[in-house]
Protein backbone atom coordinates (compact mmCIF):
# COMPACT_ATOMS: atom_id res chain seq x y z
CA UNK A 1 0.00 0.00 0.00
CA UNK A 2 1.36 3.42 -0.89
CA UNK A 3 1.75 5.97 1.87
CA UNK A 4 -0.94 8.30 0.60
CA UNK A 5 -3.59 5.60 0.55
CA UNK A 6 -3.08 4.46 4.12
CA UNK A 7 -5.94 5.71 6.29
CA UNK A 8 -6.93 9.30 5.50
CA UNK A 9 -5.75 10.89 2.31
CA UNK A 10 -2.95 13.39 2.51
CA UNK A 11 -3.89 17.05 2.19
CA UNK A 12 -2.27 18.41 -0.99
CA UNK A 13 -1.89 22.11 -1.67
CA UNK A 14 -2.75 23.66 -4.99
CA UNK A 15 0.81 23.16 -6.22
CA UNK A 16 0.96 19.55 -5.03
CA UNK A 17 2.61 20.34 -1.69
CA UNK A 18 1.26 19.74 1.79
CA UNK A 19 -1.43 22.18 2.92
CA UNK A 20 -0.95 22.25 6.70
CA UNK A 21 -3.70 24.82 7.25
CA UNK A 22 -6.25 22.55 5.56
CA UNK A 23 -5.02 19.73 7.78
CA UNK A 24 -5.37 21.79 10.96
CA UNK A 25 -8.75 23.20 9.94
CA UNK A 26 -10.26 19.79 9.18
CA UNK A 27 -12.61 18.98 12.11
CA UNK A 28 -12.32 15.30 11.25
CA UNK A 29 -8.61 15.31 12.14
CA UNK A 30 -8.38 14.74 15.89
CA UNK A 31 -4.78 13.50 16.25
CA UNK A 32 -1.58 14.69 14.53
CA UNK A 33 1.58 12.69 15.22
CA UNK A 34 4.97 14.26 14.43
CA UNK A 35 7.69 11.66 13.94
CA UNK A 36 11.23 11.65 12.56
CA UNK A 37 14.86 11.18 13.51
CA UNK A 38 16.56 13.11 16.28
CA UNK A 39 17.48 16.78 15.92
CA UNK A 40 15.19 17.60 12.99
CA UNK A 41 12.85 19.94 14.88
CA UNK A 42 9.89 17.70 15.76
CA UNK A 43 9.28 19.44 19.08
CA UNK A 44 9.31 22.89 17.50
CA UNK A 45 7.12 21.69 14.63
CA UNK A 46 4.58 20.17 17.03
CA UNK A 47 4.50 23.35 19.12
CA UNK A 48 4.17 25.59 16.05
CA UNK A 49 1.32 23.47 14.71
CA UNK A 50 -0.36 23.69 18.11
CA UNK A 51 -0.11 27.48 18.22
CA UNK A 52 -1.38 27.86 14.66
CA UNK A 53 -4.29 25.45 15.15
CA UNK A 54 -5.32 27.17 18.39
CA UNK A 55 -5.20 30.61 16.78
CA UNK A 56 -7.36 29.26 13.97
CA UNK A 57 -10.04 28.35 16.51
CA UNK A 58 -9.31 24.81 17.67
CA UNK A 59 -8.89 23.56 21.22
CA UNK A 60 -5.49 21.89 21.16
CA UNK A 61 -3.24 19.93 23.49
CA UNK A 62 0.40 19.24 22.59
CA UNK A 63 1.86 16.08 24.15
CA UNK A 64 5.63 15.80 24.00
CA UNK A 65 7.25 12.44 24.71
CA UNK A 66 10.79 13.68 24.16
CA UNK A 67 11.94 15.00 27.55
CA UNK A 68 13.06 18.37 26.17
CA UNK A 69 12.29 21.64 27.92
CA UNK A 70 12.26 23.75 24.76
CA UNK A 71 8.52 23.32 24.38
CA UNK A 72 7.79 24.83 27.78
CA UNK A 73 10.26 27.66 27.24
CA UNK A 74 8.89 28.63 23.83
CA UNK A 75 5.33 28.66 25.17
CA UNK A 76 6.15 30.70 28.25
CA UNK A 77 5.29 27.90 30.69
CA UNK A 78 7.39 27.46 33.82
CA UNK A 79 7.34 23.68 33.56
CA UNK A 80 5.72 20.81 31.72
CA UNK A 81 4.54 17.67 33.46
CA UNK A 82 1.88 14.99 33.19
CA UNK A 83 -0.95 17.52 33.52
CA UNK A 84 -2.03 19.64 30.51
CA UNK A 85 -1.29 23.31 31.21
CA UNK A 86 -2.92 26.17 29.35
CA UNK A 87 -0.69 28.45 27.29
CA UNK A 88 -1.37 32.18 27.61
CA UNK A 89 -0.99 34.66 24.79
CA UNK A 90 -2.97 32.75 22.14
CA UNK A 91 -4.87 35.06 19.79
CA UNK A 92 -8.37 34.13 18.67
CA UNK A 93 -11.06 31.90 20.12
CA UNK A 94 -9.07 28.69 20.34
CA UNK A 95 -7.11 27.28 23.27
CA UNK A 96 -3.68 25.68 23.57
CA UNK A 97 -2.56 23.32 26.32
CA UNK A 98 0.80 21.59 26.60
CA UNK A 99 2.15 18.65 28.61
CA UNK A 100 5.15 16.33 28.77
CA UNK A 101 4.78 12.62 29.34
CA UNK A 102 5.80 11.47 32.81
CA UNK A 103 6.23 7.77 32.17
CA UNK A 104 6.21 6.59 35.78
CA UNK A 105 3.36 8.86 36.83
CA UNK A 106 1.25 7.65 33.91
CA UNK A 107 1.92 4.04 34.90
CA UNK A 108 1.00 4.83 38.53
CA UNK A 109 -2.22 6.54 37.47
CA UNK A 110 -3.15 3.55 35.31
CA UNK A 111 -2.64 1.17 38.23
CA UNK A 112 -4.63 3.40 40.57
CA UNK A 113 -7.46 3.69 38.06
CA UNK A 114 -7.82 -0.05 37.40
CA UNK A 115 -7.14 -1.66 40.79
CA UNK A 116 -8.67 -1.35 44.24
CA UNK A 117 -6.79 0.66 46.83
CA UNK A 118 -5.17 -2.31 48.59
CA UNK A 119 -3.98 -3.98 45.42
CA UNK A 120 -2.83 -0.68 43.94
CA UNK A 121 -0.71 -0.01 47.03
CA UNK A 122 0.83 -3.50 46.83
CA UNK A 123 1.71 -2.95 43.19
CA UNK A 124 3.12 0.54 43.62
CA UNK A 125 5.34 -0.57 46.51
CA UNK A 126 6.62 -3.67 44.71
CA UNK A 127 10.35 -3.37 43.83
CA UNK A 128 9.91 -5.07 40.46
CA UNK A 129 7.11 -2.68 39.53
CA UNK A 130 9.23 0.30 40.55
CA UNK A 131 12.01 -0.86 38.23
CA UNK A 132 9.54 -1.64 35.44
CA UNK A 133 7.77 1.72 35.64
CA UNK A 134 11.01 3.69 35.86
CA UNK A 135 12.76 2.39 32.77
CA UNK A 136 11.81 -1.06 31.53
CA UNK A 137 12.41 -1.38 27.77
CA UNK A 138 9.33 -0.20 25.90
CA UNK A 139 7.55 1.20 28.95
CA UNK A 140 7.86 4.80 27.76
CA UNK A 141 6.32 4.00 24.39
CA UNK A 142 3.51 1.97 25.92
CA UNK A 143 2.76 4.71 28.44
CA UNK A 144 2.68 7.22 25.58
CA UNK A 145 -0.01 5.06 23.99
CA UNK A 146 -1.83 4.92 27.33
CA UNK A 147 -1.68 8.71 27.77
CA UNK A 148 -2.82 9.34 24.21
CA UNK A 149 -5.75 7.01 24.78
CA UNK A 150 -6.63 8.83 28.00
CA UNK A 151 -6.55 12.24 26.32
CA UNK A 152 -8.68 11.06 23.42
CA UNK A 153 -11.19 9.35 25.75
CA UNK A 154 -11.68 12.57 27.74
CA UNK A 155 -12.86 14.30 24.55
CA UNK A 156 -11.85 17.62 26.10
CA UNK A 157 -9.71 18.71 23.12
CA UNK A 158 -10.66 18.55 19.49
CA UNK A 159 -7.03 18.21 18.37
CA UNK A 160 -4.17 16.30 20.01
CA UNK A 161 -0.66 16.87 18.63
CA UNK A 162 1.94 14.28 19.64
CA UNK A 163 5.70 14.89 19.58
CA UNK A 164 7.34 11.47 19.47
CA UNK A 165 10.79 10.39 20.75
CA UNK A 166 13.77 10.82 18.42
CA UNK A 167 15.33 8.37 15.96
CA UNK A 168 13.78 5.08 14.88
CA UNK A 169 12.61 4.51 18.43
CA UNK A 170 9.78 6.89 17.55
CA UNK A 171 8.12 3.98 15.78
CA UNK A 172 8.38 1.91 18.95
CA UNK A 173 5.33 4.02 19.71
CA UNK A 174 3.54 1.80 17.17
CA UNK A 175 5.10 -1.43 18.38
CA UNK A 176 4.27 -1.01 22.07
CA UNK A 177 1.00 -3.04 22.03
CA UNK A 178 2.67 -5.94 20.23
CA UNK A 179 5.68 -5.94 22.55
CA UNK A 180 3.43 -5.75 25.60
CA UNK A 181 1.42 -8.69 24.31
CA UNK A 182 4.58 -10.69 23.70
CA UNK A 183 5.80 -9.89 27.21
CA UNK A 184 2.53 -10.88 28.85
CA UNK A 185 2.20 -14.02 26.77
CA UNK A 186 5.77 -15.13 27.35
CA UNK A 187 6.49 -18.46 29.02
CA UNK A 188 8.21 -16.83 31.99
CA UNK A 189 5.22 -14.59 32.76
CA UNK A 190 2.72 -17.42 32.23
CA UNK A 191 4.69 -19.58 34.63
CA UNK A 192 4.66 -16.85 37.26
CA UNK A 193 0.95 -16.16 36.73
CA UNK A 194 -0.06 -19.82 36.98
CA UNK A 195 0.00 -20.08 40.81
CA UNK A 196 -2.30 -17.10 41.15
CA UNK A 197 -4.66 -18.58 38.59
CA UNK A 198 -4.72 -22.05 40.20
CA UNK A 199 -4.85 -20.87 43.82
CA UNK A 200 -4.90 -22.84 47.08
CA UNK A 201 -2.60 -25.76 47.87
CA UNK A 202 -2.47 -26.77 44.23
CA UNK A 203 -1.20 -23.34 43.41
CA UNK A 204 1.42 -23.44 46.12
CA UNK A 205 2.50 -26.89 44.98
CA UNK A 206 2.77 -25.63 41.42
CA UNK A 207 4.70 -22.60 42.62
CA UNK A 208 7.11 -24.82 44.57
CA UNK A 209 7.69 -26.96 41.50
CA UNK A 210 8.11 -23.94 39.30
CA UNK A 211 10.45 -22.23 41.71
CA UNK A 212 12.53 -25.36 42.13
CA UNK A 213 12.84 -25.60 38.34
CA UNK A 214 14.02 -22.03 38.09
CA UNK A 215 16.08 -21.76 41.23
CA UNK A 216 19.02 -23.66 39.78
CA UNK A 217 19.58 -21.22 36.89
CA UNK A 218 17.49 -18.08 37.32
CA UNK A 219 18.12 -17.96 41.04
CA UNK A 220 21.83 -17.69 40.39
CA UNK A 221 21.38 -15.13 37.63
CA UNK A 222 18.67 -12.96 39.14
CA UNK A 223 18.48 -13.88 42.80
CA UNK A 224 15.66 -15.47 44.75
CA UNK A 225 14.37 -12.17 46.13
CA UNK A 226 14.02 -10.76 42.62
CA UNK A 227 11.99 -13.78 41.53
CA UNK A 228 9.73 -13.42 44.56
CA UNK A 229 9.21 -9.71 43.76
CA UNK A 230 8.31 -10.57 40.17
CA UNK A 231 5.89 -13.29 41.24
CA UNK A 232 4.21 -10.96 43.74
CA UNK A 233 3.95 -8.26 41.07
CA UNK A 234 2.42 -10.66 38.55
CA UNK A 235 -0.06 -11.96 41.09
CA UNK A 236 -1.17 -8.41 41.95
CA UNK A 237 -1.31 -7.33 38.30
CA UNK A 238 -3.06 -10.47 37.05
CA UNK A 239 -6.48 -8.85 36.66
CA UNK A 240 -4.98 -5.79 34.98
CA UNK A 241 -2.90 -7.43 32.25
CA UNK A 242 -5.85 -7.91 29.95
CA UNK A 243 -6.85 -4.29 30.38
CA UNK A 244 -3.37 -3.06 29.45
CA UNK A 245 -3.37 -5.09 26.28
CA UNK A 246 -6.90 -4.18 25.21
CA UNK A 247 -6.34 -0.46 25.77
CA UNK A 248 -3.07 -0.55 23.84
CA UNK A 249 -4.75 -2.37 20.97
CA UNK A 250 -7.57 0.19 20.98
CA UNK A 251 -5.10 3.07 20.81
CA UNK A 252 -3.24 1.34 17.99
CA UNK A 253 -6.48 1.15 16.02
CA UNK A 254 -7.10 4.80 16.86
CA UNK A 255 -3.80 5.67 15.18
CA UNK A 256 -4.96 3.83 12.05
CA UNK A 257 -8.32 5.60 11.98
CA UNK A 258 -9.20 8.35 9.48
CA UNK A 259 -9.12 10.99 12.25
CA UNK A 260 -5.35 10.59 12.67
CA UNK A 261 -2.61 12.15 10.53
CA UNK A 262 1.12 11.43 10.70
CA UNK A 263 3.65 14.09 9.74
CA UNK A 264 7.22 12.96 9.08
CA UNK A 265 9.70 15.72 9.97
CA UNK A 266 13.17 15.81 8.41
CA UNK A 267 15.95 18.21 7.47
CA UNK A 268 17.33 18.29 3.90
CA UNK A 269 20.29 16.11 4.85
CA UNK A 270 21.01 12.67 3.48
CA UNK A 271 20.78 10.77 6.79
CA UNK A 272 17.61 12.56 7.94
CA UNK A 273 15.80 11.96 4.65
CA UNK A 274 16.92 8.33 4.63
CA UNK A 275 15.26 7.98 8.03
CA UNK A 276 12.22 9.84 6.70
CA UNK A 277 11.95 7.33 3.85
CA UNK A 278 12.07 4.54 6.44
CA UNK A 279 9.24 6.18 8.40
CA UNK A 280 7.14 6.61 5.25
CA UNK A 281 7.54 2.96 4.28
CA UNK A 282 6.89 1.71 7.80
CA UNK A 283 3.75 3.82 8.19
CA UNK A 284 2.45 2.51 4.87
CA UNK A 285 3.17 -1.09 5.92
CA UNK A 286 1.24 -0.57 9.18
CA UNK A 287 -1.60 1.20 7.35
CA UNK A 288 -1.06 4.41 9.28
CA UNK A 289 -2.46 7.61 7.69
CA UNK A 290 0.46 9.70 6.43
CA UNK A 291 -0.33 13.38 5.77
CA UNK A 292 3.05 14.36 4.36
CA UNK A 293 6.64 15.41 4.95
CA UNK A 294 7.78 18.58 6.74
CA UNK A 295 11.19 19.48 5.30
CA UNK A 296 12.64 21.68 7.99
CA UNK A 297 15.51 24.22 8.07
CA UNK A 298 15.85 24.56 4.31
CA UNK A 299 18.35 27.17 3.11
CA UNK A 300 17.84 29.61 0.28
CA UNK A 301 19.30 32.81 -1.14
CA UNK A 302 17.86 36.14 -2.26
CA UNK A 303 20.65 36.34 -4.84
CA UNK A 304 20.15 32.91 -6.37
CA UNK A 305 20.66 34.26 -9.90
CA UNK A 306 24.37 34.46 -9.11
CA UNK A 307 25.49 30.83 -9.20
CA UNK A 308 28.24 29.36 -7.04
CA UNK A 309 30.50 29.02 -10.10
CA UNK A 310 30.01 32.65 -11.09
CA UNK A 311 30.69 33.86 -7.55
CA UNK A 312 33.89 31.82 -7.26
CA UNK A 313 35.09 33.03 -10.66
CA UNK A 314 34.50 36.65 -9.66
CA UNK A 315 36.35 36.11 -6.36
CA UNK A 316 39.34 34.61 -8.19
CA UNK A 317 39.39 37.52 -10.62
CA UNK A 318 39.44 39.94 -7.72
CA UNK A 319 42.37 38.07 -6.17
CA UNK A 320 44.26 38.19 -9.46
CA UNK A 321 43.34 41.87 -10.11
CA UNK A 322 41.98 40.88 -13.53
CA UNK A 323 38.74 42.80 -13.41
CA UNK A 324 39.75 45.76 -11.28
CA UNK A 325 41.52 47.76 -13.95
CA UNK A 326 39.40 50.91 -13.85
CA UNK A 327 39.51 53.64 -11.25
CA UNK A 328 36.28 55.55 -10.86
CA UNK A 329 32.82 54.05 -10.67
CA UNK A 330 33.90 50.42 -10.16
CA UNK A 331 33.81 48.07 -7.20
CA UNK A 332 37.57 47.96 -6.74
CA UNK A 333 40.75 49.85 -7.60
CA UNK A 334 43.32 47.14 -8.19
CA UNK A 335 45.87 49.41 -9.86
CA UNK A 336 46.10 51.68 -6.83
CA UNK A 337 48.71 51.17 -4.17
CA UNK A 338 47.65 50.94 -0.56
CA UNK A 339 48.41 54.23 1.26
CA UNK A 340 50.74 54.39 4.18
CA UNK A 341 48.54 53.81 7.28
CA UNK A 342 50.62 56.27 9.25
CA UNK A 343 49.99 58.96 6.70
CA UNK A 344 46.30 58.19 6.55
CA UNK A 345 45.96 58.19 10.32
CA UNK A 346 47.74 61.53 10.67
CA UNK A 347 45.18 63.23 8.48
CA UNK A 348 47.65 64.32 5.75
CA UNK A 349 46.59 64.30 2.17
CA UNK A 350 46.98 61.28 -0.06
CA UNK A 351 49.74 61.13 -2.66
CA UNK A 352 48.74 61.33 -6.32
CA UNK A 353 47.31 58.14 -7.85
CA UNK A 354 50.41 57.74 -10.06
CA UNK A 355 53.80 59.41 -10.53
CA UNK A 356 52.65 60.71 -13.89
CA UNK A 357 49.67 62.38 -12.36
CA UNK A 358 51.84 64.01 -9.73
CA UNK A 359 54.26 65.41 -12.29
CA UNK A 360 51.48 66.72 -14.46
CA UNK A 361 49.58 68.46 -11.74
CA UNK A 362 52.34 69.60 -9.43
CA UNK A 363 51.69 70.80 -5.87
CA UNK A 364 48.15 71.85 -5.20
CA UNK A 365 46.72 74.26 -2.62
CA UNK A 366 45.07 72.58 0.35
CA UNK A 367 41.61 73.89 -0.48
CA UNK A 368 41.78 72.63 -4.05
CA UNK A 369 42.98 69.26 -2.82
CA UNK A 370 40.02 69.00 -0.43
CA UNK A 371 37.58 69.77 -3.23
CA UNK A 372 39.20 67.09 -5.39
CA UNK A 373 39.13 64.34 -2.77
CA UNK A 374 35.48 64.98 -1.99
CA UNK A 375 34.62 64.01 -5.56
CA UNK A 376 36.78 60.90 -5.63
CA UNK A 377 35.41 57.45 -4.88
CA UNK A 378 35.54 56.14 -1.31
CA UNK A 379 38.93 54.97 -0.14
CA UNK A 380 39.58 51.28 -0.65
CA UNK A 381 40.96 50.57 2.83
CA UNK A 382 39.51 50.45 6.31
CA UNK A 383 41.69 52.62 8.56
CA UNK A 384 41.44 54.77 11.61
CA UNK A 385 41.19 58.54 11.58
CA UNK A 386 42.97 60.94 13.87
CA UNK A 387 39.95 60.98 16.17
CA UNK A 388 39.70 57.18 16.55
CA UNK A 389 39.22 56.13 20.15
CA UNK A 390 41.54 53.69 21.87
CA UNK A 391 39.10 50.77 21.69
CA UNK A 392 38.41 51.39 18.01
CA UNK A 393 42.12 51.56 17.28
CA UNK A 394 42.66 48.26 19.05
CA UNK A 395 39.92 46.70 16.94
CA UNK A 396 41.46 47.95 13.72
CA UNK A 397 44.90 46.74 14.82
CA UNK A 398 43.39 43.32 15.50
CA UNK A 399 41.68 42.91 12.12
CA UNK A 400 44.32 44.68 10.05
CA UNK A 401 43.67 46.77 6.99
CA UNK A 402 41.23 45.01 4.65
CA UNK A 403 40.86 46.12 1.08
CA UNK A 404 37.55 46.36 -0.72
CA UNK A 405 38.74 43.65 -3.08
CA UNK A 406 39.38 41.29 -0.15
CA UNK A 407 35.99 42.04 1.39
CA UNK A 408 34.19 41.55 -1.91
CA UNK A 409 36.04 38.32 -2.66
CA UNK A 410 35.21 37.02 0.81
CA UNK A 411 31.51 37.83 0.38
CA UNK A 412 31.50 36.15 -3.02
CA UNK A 413 32.99 33.00 -1.52
CA UNK A 414 30.41 33.02 1.29
CA UNK A 415 27.67 33.32 -1.32
CA UNK A 416 29.21 30.46 -3.30
CA UNK A 417 29.20 28.27 -0.19
CA UNK A 418 25.55 29.12 0.47
CA UNK A 419 24.58 28.29 -3.11
CA UNK A 420 26.41 24.97 -2.86
CA UNK A 421 24.43 24.17 0.30
CA UNK A 422 21.19 25.12 -1.48
CA UNK A 423 22.05 22.91 -4.45
CA UNK A 424 22.98 19.97 -2.23
CA UNK A 425 19.76 20.25 -0.22
CA UNK A 426 17.67 20.47 -3.37
CA UNK A 427 19.35 17.40 -4.85
CA UNK A 428 18.76 15.46 -1.61
CA UNK A 429 15.10 16.51 -1.58
CA UNK A 430 14.72 15.50 -5.24
CA UNK A 431 16.04 12.02 -4.46
CA UNK A 432 13.41 11.60 -1.75
CA UNK A 433 10.55 12.86 -3.90
CA UNK A 434 11.66 10.63 -6.77
CA UNK A 435 11.49 7.65 -4.40
CA UNK A 436 8.19 8.73 -2.82
CA UNK A 437 6.34 10.97 -5.31
CA UNK A 438 3.06 10.25 -3.52
CA UNK A 439 4.14 12.10 -0.34
CA UNK A 440 3.15 15.81 -0.19
CA UNK A 441 5.97 18.05 1.07
CA UNK A 442 6.00 21.42 2.79
CA UNK A 443 9.30 23.29 3.01
CA UNK A 444 10.17 25.34 6.12
CA UNK A 445 12.86 27.93 5.51
CA UNK A 446 15.63 28.08 8.10
CA UNK A 447 15.37 30.88 10.66
CA UNK A 448 18.44 32.96 11.53
CA UNK A 449 18.16 32.03 15.22
CA UNK A 450 16.53 29.65 17.69
CA UNK A 451 12.82 29.71 18.48
CA UNK A 452 12.24 30.75 22.08
CA UNK A 453 8.79 32.34 22.25
CA UNK A 454 5.29 32.35 20.76
CA UNK A 455 6.27 34.82 18.04
CA UNK A 456 8.98 32.43 16.91
CA UNK A 457 6.48 29.58 16.86
CA UNK A 458 4.10 31.74 14.81
CA UNK A 459 6.90 32.39 12.33
CA UNK A 460 7.45 28.64 12.01
CA UNK A 461 3.70 28.17 11.56
CA UNK A 462 3.68 30.72 8.75
CA UNK A 463 6.49 28.84 7.03
CA UNK A 464 4.70 25.53 7.51
CA UNK A 465 1.61 26.98 5.84
CA UNK A 466 3.41 28.69 2.98
CA UNK A 467 6.32 26.37 2.40
CA UNK A 468 4.95 24.15 -0.34
CA UNK A 469 6.39 26.38 -3.07
CA UNK A 470 9.36 24.99 -5.04
CA UNK A 471 12.91 26.11 -4.42
CA UNK A 472 13.93 29.43 -6.01
CA UNK A 473 15.19 29.43 -9.56
CA UNK A 474 18.92 29.14 -9.87
CA UNK A 475 19.25 27.12 -6.68
CA UNK A 476 20.21 23.98 -8.52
Amino acid sequence: MSADTAGTDAVPAADGGLDTDALLDDPGIRIVVCCGSGGVGKTTTAAALGVRAAERGRKVVVLTIDPARRLAQSMGIDRLDNVPRRVDGIDGEGELHAMMLDMKRTFDETVEAHADAERARAILENPFYQSLSAGFAGTQEYMAMEKLGQLRARDEWDLIIVDTPPSRSALDFLDAPKRLGSFLDGKFIRLLMAPAKVGGRAGMKFLNVGMSMMSGTLGKLLGGQFLRDVQTFVAAMDTMFGGFRSRADATYKLLQAPGTAFLVVATPEQDALREAAYFVERLAADEMPLAGLVLNRVHGSEASRLSAEQALTAAENLDDARIVDQRAGKAGFGDREDPDPAVTASGTTEPPLSPEAGQASGPEPAAEHQDTTENEPPHENIATSATTSGDEADTVDAIGIISIEDLTAGLLRLHAERMQVVARELATRDRFTARHPEVPVTVVAALPGDVHDLDGLRAIGDRLAGGSAPAPAGAA
